[in-house]
């Protein structure tokens, strides 16, 4: 899957970039050859490979180590809200800034 000059437009729109002309051009080729990387990875067949958490567990035993899921503190909300302009039943209550 190939970009043009169009697709760089638009993800710089997209991304709130403000690209020149000769940026949009240098970029082309290097967004281009991510996606043939990406195509390339996409290609291989990973069936039957078990994802790796740790790369060191490709040549080495590693034992997770986990703590247990448990609370370990108190409810501290009306604490924590003591400092917020205004809130309402628990929660934090903010202007409004999507029409």
């Amino acid at each position: 899957m190939a970009l043009t000059s169009d697709d760089v437009s638009r993800i710089a729109h997209l991304a709130r970039l403000e690209l020149s002309p000769a940026e949009q051009a240098a970029l082309l080729p290097q967004l281009n050859g991510f996606f043939s990387i990406v195509e390339q990875m996409s290609a291989v067949d990973t069936s039957g490979v078990e994802p790796l958490y740790t790369p060191l567990s490709a040549v080495q035993d590693v034992q997770l180590r986990l703590r247990d899921d448990k609370v370990t503190e108190s409810n501290r909300r009306e604490l924590n809200q003591v400092s917020a302009p205004v809130t309402e039943d628990g929660l934090y209550l903010v202007p409004k800034v999507i029409e």
